[in-house]
């Protein structure tokens, strides 16, 4: 397809917004990750150039990101505390975010990206909210007029101190900057509001000559390679580096690929997860070698990107290029900005992140899901991210099993063949019918249903002597469903009771193949394609008699399944 120069508009047009917005916010991002602002920056520049141009969402405007900030940050106060001094720490820092970066890479090379949908929606809403909670908390100090802690519990029990040392110029500034962010959309919303919430918060505190803290000077010029700062962590600190690189991958691979598919709801086309991880990853590598903090796929300036007409990768290029430029010939310009107003762009932020339809719906929803989604929340704001994370997915895991096992239990029946509605067709005696016993199974019988399972066997009444076992709706076994099943076999020899199989699917029966249950314990001519060949086998002179003795416990055979 032909690129045409109205493209190029549209890129070049949806680049220059996009950037405009990630300018503020990547300097507010840089502050709060305790890195300084000039860190924020360098990393919008790498990973906004990068991700965009080996990237797999053409529309996507990547930077660092709220969710990728607090880990971030958690980074920096470890590192600080375990050195000393962030100088003495930025080796820790760096390397961790650069191993957050190759790791990225690794998932997108094995294609977990495509894995991220299987995520419950109160793990990510639950997340999500807790880092919308923390992103709030962490700005309340600097609101106030003071440096804030890195630690959200911190923030809490210490508030007294900002409480008794507001700075007056810092809140007005902050309140400002706040009123304008949510005021001046209503007036255009050609402008972007963050721009402009900067800009009217930080001339107040030019021209009002106001006493409050600001960012400070930021290097102009490229940043220096810091491949030596890497060279010089000390081994013992590994562990700690790997943990936290883990928690950027995972994150930062969600976050991307959550505003991938905004993307492709707003453009109408289909992001390559594998090649969208690789970009983050290599964009967040050299951010590292450069100094900068990770990003991601960011979900607002990737909006305001398609909707200035950007539809290739070249437009989120240009905004990186844009922050480029503005780091080459107006980073002067940025040391006035009061860190009050940073403060006042980034608790609206984390006020949008938070997931108020997911925690509005919560008494309405299953309980189970509610408590899901505000563990995670809590976990989030008070604990480990990535711990937040996994214990929510296995929570939400196990609770799903649990659901499965009691849906298979609930449409279990067990009941005579003379019961049976099929009995009439089937043409065995009433005599006969009466001591064979069906047992319809529903859904896969995995270790979520084998203990419903084989407390029915063991419930079957004294006068049975063959079980007709339907697995026709049954679509998968696992191995704790073949070991369920073989017990049930060698318990029911043991009261005189054969077991057949009817309507067996292919991966059940490839299964127990494999490992020999079939023929080993339960012989080939029990197997059966439909009921009815099953019911003329069974009405065979003599069957039920002779089934009757092969179940018979003196002559039981005492083996399991067969060794390989």
């Amino acid at each position: 397809m032909r690129y045409s120069s109205a493209q190029l508009k549209g890129d070049l047009s949806g680049g220059l917004v996009a950037g405009v917005i990630a300018l503020p916010l990547a300097l507010a991002f840089g502050v709060q990750s305790g890195m300084g602002a000039a860190a924020g920056l360098y990393g919008a520049i790498a990973v906004g150039i990068l991700a965009a141009a080996f990237g797999g969402t053409a529309t996507q405007a990547s930077g660092p990101t709220g969710p990728m900030t607090v880990v971030s940050a958690s980074v920096v106060a470890l590192a600080i505390e375990q050195a000393g001094t962030l100088e003495d720490g930025l080796g820790i820092i760096l390397l961790a975010f650069l191993v957050g970066g190759v790791l990225q890479i690794i998932l997108g090379v094995l294609g977990v990206g495509k894995y991220v949908k299987y995520f419950p929606y109160p793990v990510v809403s639950g997340f999500m909210s807790g880092v919308g909670l923390i992103i709030v908390a962490l700005q309340l100090w600097p609101f106030l007029g003071s440096a804030s802690p890195k630690s959200t519990l911190e923030v809490i029990t210490r508030i007294r101190e900002p409480l008794g040392n507001i700075n007056g110029h810092a809140v007005l500034l902050g309140a400002i900057t706040v009123a304008v962010y949510y005021l001046f959309p209503r007036v255009t919303k050609r402008v972007p509001s963050v721009l402009v919430a900067l800009l009217v918060g930080t001339l107040v505190a030019v021209f009002g000559k106001l006493q409050v803290p600001v960012i400070g000077d930021i290097p102009t010029g490229l940043p220096a390679f810091q491949f030596g700062s890497l060279l010089r962590v000390p081994p013992e600190h590994f562990p700690i580096i790997f943990e936290f690189g883990l928690t950027l991958a995972l994150l930062g691979s969600i976050d991307s690929l959550l505003t991938s598919v905004i993307a492709d709801n707003l453009t109408r086309t289909k992001h390559d997860s594998r090649r969208e991880l690789i970009g983050q990853g290599i964009g967040n590598s050299v951010a590292a070698l450069f100094g900068g903090i990770p990003g991601a796929g960011a979900t607002k300036g990737t909006v305001v990107n398609i909707n200035a007409g950007g539809t290739t990768r070249l437009s989120g290029m240009s905004h990186g290029l844009f922050l480029l430029a503005v780091l080459l010939g107006l980073g002067r310009f940025t040391a006035y900005i009061p860190l009050s107003v940073l403060a006042g762009l980034l608790i609206p932020v984390g006020i949008a992140i938070i997931d108020t339809k997911g925690l509005k719906h919560l008494r309405h929803v299953p309980r189970a899901d509610a408590v899901g989604l505000l563990l995670v929340m809590v976990m989030t704001v008070f604990g480990n991210l990535i711990w937040a994370v996994g214990i929510g997915v296995m929570l939400a895991c196990v609770l799903f099993m649990k659901k499965a096992g009691d849906l298979a239990e609930a449409n279990t029946s067990v009941q005579t063949l003379q019961e049976s509605p099929e009995s009439a067709d089937l043409g065995l005696s009433d005599t006969a019918a009466g001591s064979v016993y069906i047992k319809d199974l529903y859904g896969p019988l995995f270790f979520g249903s084998t203990a419903g399972f084989q407390a029915s066997v063991a419930a079957l009444p004294a006068e049975a002597r063959v079980l007709v076992l339907r697995l026709d709706r049954v679509p998968s076994i696992d191995q704790s469903g073949v070991y369920a099943l073989e017990n049930a076999v060698l318990d029911l020899r043991a009261r005189g009771v054969s077991m057949v199989l009817v309507g067996v699917h292919e991966q059940p029966l490839d299964t127990l193949q494999r490992v020999r249950l079939i023929p080993g314990l339960i012989p080939e001519d029990h197997v059966f394609e439909s009921m009815v060949a099953c019911a003329a086998w069974l009405g065979e002179p003599g069957r039920i008699e002779a089934m009757s003795a092969e179940g018979d416990p003196a002559r039981r055979i005492a083996t399991r399944i067969p060794a390989p």
